[in-house]
């Protein structure tokens, strides 16, 4: 009887975990089944690389500037802002279809737009973004020209200068690869496009440089990693005669900035020089100063005077120590207040075969900027 018993227990015994075994195997499926869906997380939306129009073939034009039309009228009122603003929107297209750094546009740009004192601005940090861009990358996509390299140190140096007072990682870069540039004579192999007065020849972008690396912050001039440079530098500029009044008005800002470029003697000879050339009106022309003939094709004493021409003059003779008050001065100042476009643009006509669009239009709008503001 006791056995019976004792086999009918372990029979149930058996029924029993072979029960509690399915319910372990399915009970989590149950579970999950009767648990509502997870929800699923909005895919994070990444943001998209920024894209960036770079001319790796060369500097194309694909777009006239409408201001830059020798027959647009002259503004009603005279407006240092409109300039800005002029200079502001012409930039946002270079970068945006054009896509390389110049001294017509880029530079031009940089030195004059800090004579504002405009906080913030969309322009200046869409340029300066671009030239850290190109910095970056230059081991794998390398500047056009060494010209690129000499423009785009000068400039971020010079932003620097007005901005943080310190030179940035990136510039130092810039900087670097333009030391490592510079020939054994001091000077650079620069881009000679045959339209002066920029793309004509080596000494420009010498005079370039000298006046990159004395507005240069933190004494960056006499740091002593760059001595043997600067010093062939300057000995090139001094031993050189500038070959035209305009390469000298650009070292007169140089003297100004770096010194050691330029003798008191020569100073004095080329600010008489410059003032002879001054117009009947109070202007100045950009084909004087080099004694180039313009598009017109009118002889050079009979070119009219322009806003590069006229901007350059008076900011050179400014730096050259030339008071504000001064007869020549103040009548090219008078010019340049009575002869500013609708656009808020100095209108000049561009020199040369190949370029049409009058971009010199660019920087006769920053030095006239720049004039005037050194003249308040």
């Amino acid at each position: 009887m006791k056995s019976r018993i004792l086999s009918i227990f372990r029979e149930h015994m058996k029924t029993f975990v072979a029960a509690i075994l399915i319910a372990c195997t399915f009970m989590p499926a149950i579970v999950l089944a009767q648990e509502p869906a997870e929800k699923k997380q909005p895919a994070v939306e990444r943001p998209k690389a920024k894209t960036r129009k770079i001319a790796h073939g060369g500097c194309y034009y694909p777009f006239p500037v409408q201001a830059n039309d020798p027959k647009e009228p002259i503004a009603k009122e005279f407006s240092l802002d409109r300039g800005g603003e002029y200079l502001d929107k012409l930039t946002r297209q270079w970068n945006k279809e054009v896509g390389c750094v110049t001294c017509h546009t880029t530079l031009s740009y940089f030195t004059s737009r800090p004579a504002l004192k405009k906080d913030s601005n969309v322009a200046v940090d869409e340029l300066r973004d671009f030239m850290e861009h190109r910095v970056a990358n230059w081991k794998t996509d390398k500047p056009l020209w060494d010209a690129e390299v000499l423009i785009t140190a000068v400039s971020m140096a010079i932003h620097d200068a007005n901005t943080t007072g310190k030179l940035q990682p990136q510039t130092r870069t810039a900087l670097e690869k333009m030391w490592s540039l510079q020939r054994p004579n001091g000077a650079w192999n620069w881009l000679k496009a045959g339209t002066p007065p920029f793309e004509h020849d080596d000494y420009y972008g010498a005079v370039l440089v000298a006046v990159g690396v004395g507005l240069a912050p933190e004494n960056y001039a006499a740091d002593i990693g760059i001595k043997d440079e600067v010093a062939k530098l300057r000995q090139y500029l001094t031993k050189t005669p500038p070959p035209s009044l305009h390469h000298a008005a650009w070292l007169m800002w140089a003297e100004a900035k770096l010194g050691g470029v330029m003798t008191k003697e020569m100073r004095d000879q080329k600010i008489k020089e410059l003032t002879k050339l001054q117009r009947p009106d109070g202007g100045w022309s950009l084909p004087s100063l080099g004694g180039w003939k313009g598009r017109d094709g009118l002889p050079i004493d009979q070119a009219a005077s322009d806003g590069y021409g006229t901007g350059l003059a008076v900011f050179a003779l400014r730096q050259a120590g030339v008071p504000s008050d001064n007869e020549t001065i103040r009548k090219g100042v008078q010019w340049l207040k009575a002869n500013q476009r609708e656009s808020g643009s100095w209108f000049t006509g561009s020199l040369g075969t190949r370029y049409r669009l009058n971009f010199m239009s660019h920087s006769g709008t920053a030095f006239a900027i720049m004039a005037i503001k050194a003249c308040e």
